[in-house]
Formats: structure tokens, sequence, C-alpha cells
């Protein structure tokens, strides 16, 4: 069943490619049957951009009551100044205001139930902390956004998804130094449990398969390199298990992401980012899409940055992002039926 309500696509930061694969995926929306998406930002920013990059895209101003009927034949956009001059490949902290307000909107729609879900383009962390932003990044400030609208603790999961491996990282932006002493049965308890549902009830999955890396090399070898895998990881399995969860390991990260280890289970679940992120990128660096579980709205992502190097020459590849807004689309459809 189509989606009766757009996608809304944040801008992300103006001076990244988001401009360039957002034009690029309206480009190709009839051809890979994309779900309609509102974008969420500086119309300005997409007609100079288009005309840099030499596209023929029109670019119109709407709502989220009109933006299907529009996205037909132009690009629907609901206006979010940017806040400064924009230059490809050049951020400034001027805009910065824009992007993060660009990522309230989209989320307050989705809470007045008029968009289906949230695609959010790369933001630079570095130019929002200069403008006063006070979260590790995306992920937590969505988080933030959605406790506020619900009332509610949130806790966010994020999931890498590419055609040939799901992986989650229990702890994700800190230090490597850092990783052993935030580990905790109860992270890693809370972080599977939301995996688990979200995958029975956005993505379809009768009885998820958990299979859960250890943080060691050769998860631990039996304590003789580090007790990080039995006295913290083995207890969390065992309470998962105690709750019809069907996680297992730990299991030894080297020898997780073979074709035949892959085929046993459903989500790797990582104790820390590069765990999890080096495996998917390395299998499907242009197809992965970062999905947040947890949250109380669909939201994905693609899982690169902004690349401000490429930025305005008509290289920056949109597969990343067509993939995140095809699986946002299929997961809204799921949520319709």
């Amino acid at each position: 069943m189509p989606i009766d309500r757009p996608l809304a696509l944040t801008q992300g930061d103006p001076a990244g490619i988001g401009p360039d694969i957002t034009l690029a995926a309206w480009a190709a929306r009839q051809t890979l049957d994309l779900a309609p998406f509102l974008f969420v930002g500086d119309p300005a920013v997409l007609r100079s951009r288009a005309a840099l990059l030499g596209l023929d895209i029109p670019v119109r101003e709407a709502s989220p009551e009109t933006a299907l009927s529009v996205f037909r034949d132009a690009l629907p956009v609901l206006p979010i100044a940017s806040g400064g001059e924009v230059s490809p490949g050049v951020p400034h902290v001027a805009t910065a205001k824009g992007t993060i307000a660009a990522i309230e909107t989209a989320v307050r729609l989705c809470f007045e139930g008029k968009a289906a879900g949230v695609v959010t383009n790369p933001i630079a962390k570095s130019i929002l902390y200069q403008a006063g932003f006070g979260f590790p990044g995306h992920t937590e400030f969505l988080a933030d956004l959605a406790e506020r609208a619900a009332g509610q603790r949130i806790k966010p999961v994020m999931m890498l998804a590419g055609p040939k491996l799901r992986a989650i990282p229990v702890t994700i932006h800190i230090p490597v130094a850092k990783v052993a002493e935030t580990l905790t049965s109860a992270l890693i308890v809370e972080t599977c449990r939301i995996a688990h549902h979200d995958l029975r009830t956005r993505f379809g999955l009768a009885h998820p398969r958990l299979a859960v890396a250890g943080l060691n090399p050769h998860a631990g070898e039996d304590g003789t390199i580090g007790r990080e895998d039995i006295e913290i990881i083995h207890p969390a399995l065992t309470t998962l298990r105690a709750e019809g969860i069907n996680a297992f390991g730990p299991l030894p990260a080297d020898t997780m992401f073979h074709d035949e280890a892959r085929s046993r289970y459903d989500v790797a679940i990582c104790m820390y980012h590069d765990q999890a992120l080096i495996p998917v990128k390395a299998l499907g660096f242009d197809t992965s899409v970062n999905v947040t579980l947890g949250l109380p709205f669909i939201r994905t992502s693609p899982d690169h940055g902004t690349a401000f190097g490429i930025a305005g020459q008509g290289v920056a590849r949109e597969t990343s992002l067509v993939e995140a807004i095809r699986l946002a689309g299929r997961l809204a459809e799921k949520a319709s039926a």
C-alpha cells in the first residue's frame, strides 16, 4: 500500500553533498520507485546547486498536504532558511541554525501525523558544535526531540543495514579507551531488547536472531584476554534468553562476518562503533543505511558524511540516500498496513 503522507527529508549541512544527492534522488524517483518525500530546507540552495550541476530540476515550495501531488512533477520543499551564504564545500557556522531547524521541523511533522518518517541528510557536527549544539550527533538529538514530544524516556539504537549485513554498536561515539568502562550488562540487554522489538514490529521478522560479538580478541579466550566477555556480556545473554530473545554469543568478532556466519543471524550486536561499521561498510559501502531503532517514528539516513570535498562537483553518488528513502518508505508502508 503506497504511503499517504510524504517522508520528511532534512537538508543536512547545505554546503555538503546533501543538496546534490537530493536532486539526484528526485531525478531517479520513477526509475527507482521512490517513496515521495518533502525536502525540509532552503529551496534557494537546491536551485543554485541544480544550476551549478547543470540539472534541469524544478523546485517548488510545498506543504506536507500538497507534497504528494507536487512530487510527481517537481521537488517539493518546505522552506527553512539556511541562515547564511552557502558555498558548496565551504561550511559556515551561520547555517547551523537552519540545519537544526530542519531536523526539528521534520520530527514535529511526524508527531503531527503529517510525515510518514524522517530521512536525514548528513550534518557536520563540528559546525553545529560551534553554534552551541549540545549533542554528540544526529541520533542523540533525535532522541531528545522525541523525549520532549512524547514525554517519556527514549533510548535510541543505531543500526546499520545493508544488503548483506545488519549491525548495531552498543557503544557509539566514544573513545575506544572508554568502551570497556562504559559497557555494562544492562546496556547490552536494553540495546538487544530494542533491536528484538523493532526487528519484529517494523521489519517483520517473527523470531529475530541476534549474534552478539565479544569485546576482546577471541571473545576473551576464556578470560585470558580480558574478563569483560565473561563478566559483562555473558550475564546479559543469560538475561535475554530467559526473556525468550534469541541472542547468542559472545562470538569472536573476527569470524562473525563471513558469508556462512552471516547466514545464521539477522543482526550482529557489536560492542563498539568500528566493530559494527567496518564490516557493514566493507560489505556495502554505497548501499548501507543508518536506521535509528527505539524512536516513536521512522528515521533513516545515508551511512556517509557531508563530503565537503566533492560538494557541487557532480561526482557525489546518491545510492545510500536512495536506499535510505526506499527503506523508510517500506517501513512506512508496513506501519500503515
